[in-house]
């Protein structure tokens, strides 16, 4: 899989926020917007290069969904999704 998709989990390879984990918010030529709940909301994605993440073969779904349907997506349900992936990790 090397299609970027909405709401796939990505990790950052440089930067201040190296190591750090995101979901793709919307994706614009060379570059995505990546939210984490925390730090960068929703409302104010970090703009990143492609080349400057990791693409994790993780989607989640019902983000994926409403991203598509223009719905409205919570830094809460953000927080939640990234929680469960990084307990799943451990």
């Amino acid at each position: 899989m090397n299609e970027l998709q909405y709401g796939q989990l990505v990790k950052s390879k440089a930067g201040r926020d190296k190591d750090k984990i995101f979901v793709i918010t919307d994706i614009k030529g060379e570059y995505v917007y990546l939210a984490d709940g925390i730090l960068r909301r929703i409302e104010n994605p970090k703009q990143k290069k492609i080349k400057h993440i990791q693409p994790i073969n993780y989607i989640i779904q019902e983000i994926k969904d409403k991203l598509i349907r223009d719905k409205k997506v919570t830094n809460l349900e953000i927080r939640r999704h990234l929680a469960v992936y990084n307990e799943d990790q451990s």
